[in-house]
């Protein structure tokens, strides 16, 4: 199946009463991972690949290698540039295919948040593509970013921004947090009073060590997608480390690659099925 557009994947997500998961990947074995769970849960979502892992390959890359794993898929499925952190990268992959696109200008002032968003939105609606922004930041680890302060979004800001930037998803921090040895800590009034003035659906990050019943709870109040990274990063690395403390000779390279891609597949399985728990 060839990759869906980003707009008619949330149409199918809000048709079918789904949260749609993002799952980050970094290599073809985690990606393979997790477009077979999506395959054999029946069920779409994004594939997401952040600015800072495309140091290890290219969007050009990623792209084929998505694709050349969907060629016999029939679940609905967008690639998503997640955290882009500069205008080249959303022009790169655009360029490559990608179908769903994050700025991620949170890091800047209000105002200049707004004018980054507003760039990207600009270009990528010439190409029917979607963009999600963050407002507020996220504490916690993000592949190589560290970020210590926890700024959640401020719920008066939220309506200007959205109008302002035209956005079309907004990621907002209302006490999640990114990597695993940080609790996240779920403010639902403050989400409550961000539905209340977002005129678009909301994102919610760090979804790893979030417990799958609050995030059950979030759905419930416009959240449209949960980003996943952590967990299936866990899965794929304890194959080989496991592997390595039973046996130091260990080299068989690509049976545990097929393990570590079936332990991925088996963890977003899992996800997808507690996330849209009825």
């Amino acid at each position: 199946m060839k990759l869906v557009n980003g707009f008619k994947l949330m149409e199918y997500g809000k048709e079918n009463g789904l949260l749609l998961p993002a799952f980050n990947t970094t290599n073809y074995e985690v990606t393979k991972g997790i477009i077979d769970g999506f395959d054999a849960m029946g069920l779409g979502g994004y594939i997401a690949i952040s600015s800072s892992n495309l140091k290890l390959s290219s969007p050009k890359i990623i792209a084929d290698m998505v694709n050349s794993v969907m060629k016999d898929k029939s679940t609905p499925v967008s690639l998503h540039l997640d955290h882009g952190k500069s205008f080249k990268d959303v022009k790169a992959c655009i360029d490559a295919g990608f179908t769903s696109i994050m700025v991620d200008a949170s890091h800047l002032s209000f105002e200049e948040n707004i004018k980054e968003v507003q760039r990207t939105v600009e270009y990528c609606h010439f190409f029917d593509i979607p963009v999600e922004a963050e407002l507020g930041a996220i504490q916690g680890k993000e592949d190589d970013h560290v970020l210590e302060e926890d700024a959640k979004t401020s719920s008066e800001d939220v309506r200007e921004f959205v109008e302002q930037t035209g956005c079309d998803l907004l990621a907002v921090s209302i006490g999640n947090v990114h990597g695993m040895e940080l609790t996240p800590n779920l403010d639902f009034p403050l989400l409550d009073e961000i539905v209340k003035k977002s005129s678009v659906p909301l994102v919610l990050h760090g979804g790893s060590g979030i417990p799958f019943d609050q995030v059950r709870k979030a759905k419930k109040r416009n959240l449209i997608k949960v980003n996943y990274g952590s967990d299936l990063r866990q899965a794929f690395i304890r194959t080989y480390g496991k592997a390595y403390e039973q046996n130091h000779n260990e080299f068989n390279l690509m049976g545990l690659s097929q393990e570590a891609v079936k332990n991925v597949m088996g963890r977003v399985e899992s996800i997808i099925e507690e996330v849209n728990v009825k």
